[in-house]
C-alpha cells in the first residue's frame, strides 16, 4: 500500500484489502472512499468487503465510482457529498492512485 498525501485532508492510494484497514486506521485515516467500481478486473475485492472491515473499525466509508466513463457530473457531485459528510482526514482509492486524485481536484474546485 502506497500512500501519498495530496493536502492535510486528503490522502490517495492504489487499490486497498480489508487486511490494510488496520493499518490506514493506525496511520490517523477516519473515512476511505472508494472510485473502483466493482468488478473493474478480476481479482478486486469488492468494496462492501472493503467497507465492512472498515466499519468494523470505525471508519467512515463511501462509494463514489468512476469507471471508464471517466469524470461524470454526477460522481463529482457525489465526490463533493462525501467530502462534506465524512470525517477528515480521508483516503481516496482506486487502481492506482490517478482516478481518486483527479476526483477530490474536481471536487475542490466546485466546492470552492
Amino acid at each position: 500500500m502506497n500512500i501519498r498525501p495530496i493536502d492535510d485532508f486528503y490522502a490517495v492510494s492504489e487499490q486497498i484489502t480489508p487486511e490494510d484497514i488496520a493499518e490506514i486506521k493506525a496511520q490517523g485515516f477516519k473515512s476511505i472512499v472508494c472510485h473502483r467500481p466493482d468488478d473493474e478486473e478480476a481479482g478486486q475485492p469488492a468494496f462492501a468487503d472493503v467497507a465492512a472491515a472498515a466499519e468494523k473499525e470505525g471508519l467512515y466509508v463511501a462509494h463514489v465510482p468512476v469507471g471508464g466513463m471517466g469524470l461524470t457530473p454526477d460522481a463529482v457531485t457525489g465526490m463533493v457529498d462525501a467530502l462534506d459528510d465524512l470525517e477528515k482526514p480521508v483516503l481516496g482509492y482506486c487502481r492506482s492512485g490517478a482516478r481518486s486524485t483527479r476526483i477530490y481536484e474536481e471536487a475542490k474546485r466546485l466546492r470552492g
